[in-house]
């Protein structure tokens, strides 16, 4: 039986980066909320709604990296290469907000703001370098040989600086329903008046990026605007606007769930539109899974490892979302 491995390897690589931005974007999120809220228990409901499971989302980035490392070496050599201010910025902030996020538990009162806004910081510089990073991979690399040939600040353009505000709306949307889940009361009604104008924001970045995108980047107009493909295509813009809708529509529910729900929808949605504009290069503009791809004794090998290794994720990922369910009505503990 033959098997498309390369296919299967970006398959799972396309996963564990979702997962990443579902799970660890809400918490991001969180720290991107912190300005919004002065109240000190409020602050430390918010952390405390993430703080059992924060660095196990993170995982998924490891994952992530790993996975390209072992199936397609040529992208991660390029694509590492090109990207190394971004990568660098992004690493920075989540050891900043790691570091700000344990050190704020332990600090005295006098310190614990310079804490607060550290854990901001470390969160809005994780998360725009990855918008960044997002952008400069939608714009292209130039690449000679197997091996990136640009400059060290080709990821720097308009259009990733654009890219990294929108994932600040993103996550921040994603934290606010988050926090709807988690909290009661005043904390509560303060993230869901949050939704509408997050979603609204959101909306009009994910439009600027769809317009924008076929413009630089010729395979990408050349797929969209073929009439043969619109029936196949115009369902992911329809679902998005009408998961942004039904997001907005939400916001006051009783269900405190749904918010949270129809945001993933609505990015997952973007994201499978993204994803289908640069199938099959994972190398934009040009260099396909195919051909970046490894050997296929390789792919197969560390295949067998990630069959075993990805249920384990899931499972205690699972496992620790159910355990530490319901409420976080004080900053004692779950209700």
């Amino acid at each position: 039986m033959h098997f498309d491995l390369p296919t299967i390897w970006a398959l799972v690589i396309g996963f564990g980066l979702m997962m990443y931005v579902f799970l660890d974007g809400f918490d991001l999120g969180i720290g991107l909320l912190f300005p919004f809220i002065k109240g000190k228990q409020d602050r430390d409901i918010m952390v405390n709604s993430v703080a059992p499971v924060w660095d196990g989302n993170e995982t998924w980035l490891v994952l992530g990296g790993a996975g390209l490392l072992a199936a397609f070496p040529m992208a991660y050599s390029v694509i590492l290469s090109a990207l190394y201010g971004p990568i660098l910025l992004m690493l920075f902030g989540l050891i900043l907000r790691g570091v700000a996020f344990e050190f704020r538990f332990k600090a005295t009162e006098s310190h614990r703001p310079m804490w607060d806004k550290l854990f901001f910081a470390g969160s809005l510089m994780a998360t725009f370098a990855q918008g960044v990073a997002m952008g400069a991979v939608i714009v292209g690399f130039q690449v000679k040989n197997g091996e990136f040939a640009g400059g060290g600040l080709d990821w720097l353009s308009p259009f990733s600086i654009f890219t990294g505000f929108s994932l600040l709306f993103a996550y921040g949307l994603l934290g606010t329903t988050w926090l709807v889940v988690k909290t009661e009361h005043d904390l509560q009604k303060k993230m869901r008046r949050l939704i509408k104008p997050l979603t609204l924001l959101l909306g009009l970045c994910m439009l600027g990026i769809s317009f924008y995108t076929p413009l630089i980047n010729d395979r990408v107009r050349d797929l969209w605007f073929n009439w043969s493909n619109i029936i196949y295509l115009v369902p992911l813009p329809v679902y998005t606007a009408l998961f942004a809708f039904l997001l907005i529509g939400s916001a006051h529910s009783k269900e405190d769930g749904r918010p949270f729900i129809f945001a993933l929808c609505m990015l997952f949605m973007g994201y499978l539109g993204l994803c289908v504009s640069l199938w099959p290069n994972i190398i934009p503009p040009g260099i396909s899974i195919y051909e970046a791809a490894a050997p296929e004794s390789s792919l197969m090998f560390t295949l067998v490892g990630v069959i075993f290794i990805v249920p384990v994720i899931l499972l205690y990922t699972f496992w620790s979302y159910r355990v530490f369910r319901g409420k976080v009505l004080d900053t004692e503990g779950y209700h």
